[in-house]
């Protein structure tokens, strides 16, 4: 067990940088009591990755990653085999029988893990972050579902692998589409959406901490204004926190009307949004 209570996920996660709410620290306090996989949602830059690369920080354990993608299969997040290496292998000794060289070819020396059987391998311990779930294929999730059950993995020429130490899992998904019912049965869910006003300023103070109390104040306001409009993408706490880096480096005292202009390409990623920031965005009024 990596925590021994809710306050300890809250306090420990606080010494890596991670400030968390108490939705996230009691989840994860869970996650790892009852050794399930946590799912983690919710919009591009909440922290939902910066969550599991916590997580490995306390625990002193290795952060294993399969970053998820549009053809990404099981070669990629599973094994294969160096096959050049086998062909060398195969032309150096021609002149034993295809019995012993197939012994000697599916081997461990000739073995790729990738990230889900390096996961389960070894009694080190292990955080595995299945990253942007939801931009993998449909048939991913059949693998992840095998791996997640009984965190074992058959490997035809070697037997199977059994995990010895259960890594600390968890996935990510910005909900680009639904995830099956049944991966979803298999974990523990947490929703990570944007924070209120005052735990985004202690975000803020922690990772900018040179920017002065009032200019927080209003970037967090403004940030918060955007979050209102209809936006393409409205900015998430990654752009509050380079719009204040931003700020902090262009040495500004205040938000005026100049400096949110000029700026406005940190948060904002799109130009119809800019525009329409830039007309409908009232600094008096916030």
């Amino acid at each position: 067990m990596l925590f021994t209570s809710v306050d300890d996920v809250t306090a420990r996660l606080a010494e890596t940088g991670y400030l968390a709410s108490p939705a996230v620290a009691t989840t994860v306090f869970l996650a790892d009591r009852l050794g399930k996989p946590l799912l983690v949602e919710g919009p591009a830059g909440v922290g939902k990755t910066e969550l599991a690369k916590a997580v490995a920080q306390v625990g002193e354990a290795r952060l294993i990653r399969l970053q998820c993608y549009e053809g990404v299969d099981e070669s990629r997040a599973l094994y294969e085999w160096n096959h050049a290496k086998q062909l060398l292998r195969i032309s150096a000794g021609r002149d034993e029988t295809w019995d012993e060289t197939r012994t000697d070819i599916f081997s461990e020396e000739f073995l790729l893990p990738r990230p889900l059987l390096t996961a389960i391998r070894g009694d080190d311990p292990k955080v595995l972050l299945i990253d942007e779930t939801d931009k993998a294929d449909v048939e991913v999730e059949g693998l992840l579902l095998e791996v997640l059950s009984d965190f074992q993995v058959t490997v035809p020429e070697l037997g199977t692998v059994t995990a010895t130490r259960r890594p600390f899992v968890v996935l990510t998904s910005n909900a680009s589409r639904e995830l099956s019912e049944a991966l979803r049965r298999r974990c523990l869910f947490l929703h990570i959406g944007f924070p209120d006003e005052e735990l985004e300023r202690r975000i803020v103070r922690l990772k900018v901490p040179g920017l002065d109390a009032a200019l927080t104040e209003s970037v967090v306001r403004v940030v918060g204004a955007l979050r209102e409009m209809d936006l393409r993408k409205v900015p998430s706490v990654a752009e509050t926190i380079d719009w204040a880096r931003t700020l902090l480096a262009l040495g500004a005292d205040t938000l005026d009307e100049t400096v949110v202009r000029d700026s406005l390409g940190v948060i904002l990623k799109h130009q119809d949004d800019v525009l329409k920031a830039a007309a409908k965005l009232d600094l008096d009024s916030l």
